[in-house]
């Protein structure tokens, strides 16, 4: 009897995360971001396999990856795990001279673009007089142009890519005035910044569908980098290659301006537009 009674109080066996079954847990993974996924991974040994199932990275994936795959880091998609691709795409990875970079945005793969502005045609960018060439830690491409002076300033750029269906917002990042270092602190100065605050600039945008934009704005904030909003544009036909074309330009010959700097272009989701500006 007492044999009996201790069977039938005995405590049922206790369960534990690690018997979920696998499967299930990576179903669940499926619905979470891609940071998210890596910190579950280290609760045990069964979510750390879910979490390298190919079926749970390809739905983070962009539809375009297996593009991005062959066409930046050189490889057959088929050779590379899912989670191999996620995560060496959202690295910067460079084309076209190393003057563009395209990666992916590690919380939530929106594909993002940065082009130099060595990859511009910029009006007079190759005479002293206007124009110098500088370094500059603050930049991704270690580099950056400087506008002394000029009359007539005219940016233009294009990209041509097999973008994944979604709206795209495109920016320059520019500073009035220029850095550097001075008892090795930052300092910007801004003694030679003019002629911004006279007439707008005009952005513009167009697309080989027939999209087209046209925005203008003063420039404003000396000594801060800042992201201007050049325009919008939709993708409707995803791995299809499209050419969008941009540019910057104030071309009033009344007054002349000078003290700018120019970083690059900018090109992410429209949902990142307020981050964006934020940075």
């Amino acid at each position: 009897m007492g044999a009996g009674f201790s069977a039938a109080c005995a405590q049922p066996p206790s369960t534990g995360l690690s018997d979920v079954p696998e499967n299930c847990v990576a179903e669940v993974l499926m619905y979470l971001d891609p940071p998210q996924i890596c910190n579950l991974a280290r609760l045990s040994k069964t979510f750390h396999m879910a979490a390298s199932a190919d079926f749970v990275w390809e739905s983070k994936l962009p539809s375009n990856y297996r593009f991005l795959v062959k066409k930046l880091l050189a490889e057959d998609p088929e050779n590379l795990s899912k989670k191999e691709i996620y995560a060496r795409l959202c690295q910067a990875n460079s084309f076209d001279g190393a003057n563009k970079e395209v990666w992916l945005e590690k919380s939530y793969g929106g594909i993002c673009f940065a082009v130099s502005w060595k990859a511009l045609r910029i009006t007079g960018i190759d005479d002293r007089r206007y124009w110098k060439h500088l370094p500059a830690e603050e930049s991704r491409f270690h580099s950056m142009a400087y506008l002394q002076q000029i009359w007539w300033f005219e940016v233009e750029g294009e990209l041509e890519f097999e973008f994944p269906a979604g709206t795209y917002s495109i920016f320059f990042r520019i500073q009035l005035g220029k850095t550097s270092r001075r008892l090795g602190r930052k300092v910007c100065n801004i003694e030679r910044v003019h002629g911004w605050d006279i007439k707008p600039v005009r952005f513009q945008l167009s697309t080989s569908d027939g999209q087209h934009a046209l925005s203008q704005c003063y420039l404003c904030e000396p000594g801060k980098w800042v992201h201007y909003h050049a325009g919008d544009f939709m993708v409707e036909k995803p791995n299809t290659s499209m050419k969008v074309k941009f540019s910057m330009t104030q071309i009033d010959c009344t007054h002349t301006k000078g003290g700018l700097c120019l970083d690059s272009v900018f090109i992410c989701p429209a949902e990142y537009r307020d981050r964006v500006k934020n940075l």
